[in-house]
């Protein structure tokens, strides 16, 4: 099985999406960070669905790059949601 450059190509994009979501890459269109917290959410469900329905069918490099990108947006996900909730919270005392 070889590896298929989209596969790299679409998993890196939506990693940037998710990336830009969480608010660790400026928003083109204003270049500043912005936190979008169910956008980087669906991004996340979606390289999860493409995870389950590509299983067995990626190579081992494709399966890395996944692995690795879901890993590090997860935890980043984590984090940002996290110190959204401490935000609310202090917002409300």
């Amino acid at each position: 099985m070889d590896n298929d450059p989209r596969f790299a190509e679409f998993v890196i994009l939506q990693a940037q999406n998710a990336g830009m979501f969480l608010g660790k890459i400026p928003n083109p269109t204003s270049g500043h960070p912005e936190v979008n917290i169910k956008a980087a959410r669906t991004v996340l469900d979606s390289l999860e669905m493409l995870e389950n329905k590509t299983t067995g069918n990626r190579t081992a490099e494709e399966d890395k790059l996944l692995q690795v990108a879901l890993l590090n947006l997860r935890i980043l996900y984590l984090k940002v949601e996290a110190q959204q909730e401490e935000e609310e919270e202090e917002e409300e005392e």
